[in-house]
């Protein structure tokens, strides 16, 4: 096998053609495989292996900066950069990263897993470069999976035309990000007419035209005649200004039929393409000849790749080509994908909140898949909004439409919307505009690690003025919250947030509105009161449980709304000897510390000593990939440490 000889990226070279396309399909295997036992990104990495096999052998990494936008497409980069053997426990606690990850290899100089800052990363470098502060050779921004939907792209973009910066560009363009890209300019440049699913004749014609105009825009030779052509027009006597204006206008008229090379060159980005993402040769080509270009400035590489290419399941996979799985069997493939837990709760919530209410719009960033909302897309076509990875645009957009007397419901993860924060205090609440955020993985999640872990939604979003914040702790209240936010959106933002993976189904009737329940009653002294946040109820039940047998009075909280907190809940509370809060954000300004200070204030009202109160989450650190139980466990949130934890807080 050659992938067994493929140490470093050096080892790539001395193969022929065909020796890499069988390399190309031993990695295919190997990423199945690999996948299949652990679970993690596939469909994407499936369509870059040509792509990762030409970008390394033409270039030399780390000297050269090859840098990864949207980095669940970096498996290949990690297999031929000499982690084969990590793929073993790849995203399992102290395994291989699902992303590029620093601490793994001198070859990730960025570890990125949210979308569309590699092309700005790449811009402070090339300014680094210049000032002799950085010794990179080639600095070569992989940008793609839909990652060019997002507005940091377009502002860098603007950047580096403008600078003229030396960064080479490659955009890997499958049509995709999670979902198909939300983009005309993308949807152009696949050449598919979108209502009959095919090539149309004149995309067939601007193809085949923009390629052959590539191979000759490409050619050296023509790029210094056509200098040459243009310093003799500049200098005709009496007519050289208006004859460089009509090559010009000849120029653009060519650019405009062809959208792409229009769109980056009227950014003063060179364009070249597209290329078969798949033809290594083709691409090694259109590599080399970007590097003798790039001297002038900025060039786009456009290659165009097929995601899930050469597993038939995700091939087949019309929704998502398997963007990403489950643990699944190699030879049958992951079942089909649908919600579940939580995230099968909003989706059929949502659906019955807009039968009965024709204001109600859906919103998402490229997600509607995995927050839920494919069968809202399907029931309410015109209520739906996919905007791509634009979350700024998002949130922004939901407040107009807020204005305009709608009812939008955006639909997305946590972590993600920590990149329109701006938008969420000024566009939305500022206005007290009735937007509900139902907000998907909150709190640990697991594999993933670091940058989509869910932490900072709760300390966040509970300092916004006129923010209703909710964490529902089943299913069923998670139903309730969604039906009682639409009314209580009237009076400014509301959100809902929940954990990835199953929801507990509750019999009792979840309370409306923002009162908190309770629902373990002491049956010795009020000892302890536990106020749990959402899914940490489960612990506080099962923690108190414990504290129980051993004699020790326990109740225990639903705390439901975190902002604002329930009177009823806090006096309780406060006639405890002591009190724990159980949440899965950061502690540091959490909803603990939310708590504690209302008990104080209680306390001083009913002139009675304020009991202990031990505030339990998540720390301020960048906590890496396991699975939640293991997290939990690492930082005292499992319930044998919540008993401990109650015990020593006894007075």
């Amino acid at each position: 096998m050659f992938l067994e000889q493929i140490d470093s990226p050096t080892d790539l070279r001395r193969l022929s053609t065909a020796e890499l396309e069988v390399l190309c399909s031993e990695i295919r295997d190997f990423i199945v495989d690999a996948v299949a036992g652990t679970g993690g990104h596939l469909g994407s990495n499936l369509g870059a292996v040509e792509l990762s096999v030409a970008l390394h052998r033409v270039f030399e990494s780390p000297t050269d900066a090859i840098l990864w936008d949207t980095g669940h497409q970096a498996y290949v980069h990690k297999i031929l950069t000499g982690r084969r053997s990590g793929f073993e426990q790849l995203r399992q606690s102290g395994g291989l990263s699902g992303y590029p990850s620093r601490e793994e290899s001198r070859h990730d100089l960025i570890e990125n897993s949210h979308a569309s800052t590699i092309l700005s990363y790449a811009h402070g470098l090339s300014i680094g470069r210049e000032a002799g502060t950085s010794d990179h050779r080639h600095i070569v921004a992989v940008i793609g999976d839909g990652a060019m939907t997002g507005g940091m792209s377009f502002e860098a973009l603007n950047n580096l035309g403008h600078a003229r910066r030396r960064v080479i560009i490659v955009l890997n363009d499958n049509g995709r990000s999670y979902a198909p890209t939300v983009s005309n300019l993308w949807a152009n440049s696949q050449g598919v007419d979108e209502r009959a699913g095919h090539p149309s004749l004149p995309d067939r014609i601007a193809n085949t035209l923009s390629n052959a105009l590539t191979d000759i825009r490409m050619n050296p030779v023509y790029v210094r005649r056509q200098r040459r052509l243009e310093r003799f027009l500049h200098e005709l006597p009496g007519v050289g200004h208006q004859a460089e204006r009509a090559l010009d206008a000849f120029k653009a008229g060519v650019r405009e039929f062809l959208q792409p090379p229009a769109f980056f060159e009227a950014l003063g980005v060179r364009y070249t393409g597209p290329v078969d993402g798949h033809d290594i040769s083709a691409m090694e080509d259109a590599f080399h000849k970007a590097i003798e270009l790039s001297d002038e400035g900025p060039i786009v590489v456009h290659v165009m790749t097929q995601k899930g290419r050469g597993y038939a399941p995700a091939e087949d996979d019309a929704e998502k080509h398997l963007h990403d799985a489950p643990v699944f069997d190699p030879i049958s493939g992951p079942p089909k994908s649908a919600p579940t837990g939580y995230t099968q709760a909003f989706s059929d919530a949502i659906v019955e909140l807009a039968e009965r209410d024709s204001r109600v719009v859906a919103i998402t960033a490229a997600m509607p898949g995995p927050t839920g909302l494919i069968p809202f897309q399907e029931r309410f076509p015109d209520r739906f909004l996919d905007v791509g990875i634009a979350e700024q645009h998002a949130v922004t957009a939901a407040a107009g439409m807020a204005m305009a007397g709608l009812r939008p419901v955006v639909a997305i993860y946590s972590t993600f919307l920590s990149r329109a924060w701006d938008q969420v205090v000024y566009d939305v609440a500022l206005h007290r505009l009735p937007v509900i955020f139902c907000l998907d993985r909150a709190g640990v999640t697991g594999p993933d690690g670091p940058s989509h872990h869910g932490m900072y939604d709760l300390a966040l979003l509970s300092k916004v003025p006129g923010m209703r914040v909710l964490a529902p702790s089943s299913a069923e209240e998670l139903r309730q919250m969604l039906a009682d936010a639409s009314e209580l959106a009237d009076s400014g933002p509301v959100v809902i947030r929940y954990p990835r993976g199953s929801a507990p189904s509750s019999t009792d009737s979840p309370g409306a509105g923002l009162s908190a329940r309770r629902v373990v009653v002491a049956e010795q002294s009020p000892d302890i009161a536990i106020l749990s946040v959402g899914r940490m109820l489960a612990t506080a039940e099962d923690a108190a449980g414990k504290l129980a047998a051993e004699g020790i009075g326990c109740s225990v909280w639903d705390v439901r709304s975190c902002a604002d907190l329930d009177p009823a809940m806090i006096a309780d509370a406060a006639r405890h000897g002591a009190v724990l809060t159980l949440e899965d954000g950061i502690v540091d300004g959490g909803i603990g510390a939310r708590i504690a200070e209302s008990i104080r204030a209680c306390a001083i009202g009913l002139d009675a000593p304020a009991p202990v109160v031990t505030t339990l989450g998540l720390p301020t650190v960048f906590i890496p990939h396991g699975t939640p139980e293991e997290i939990f466990e690492r930082f005292a949130l499992d319930p044998d440490s919540v008993v401990n934890t109650a015990r020593r807080s006894l007075p």
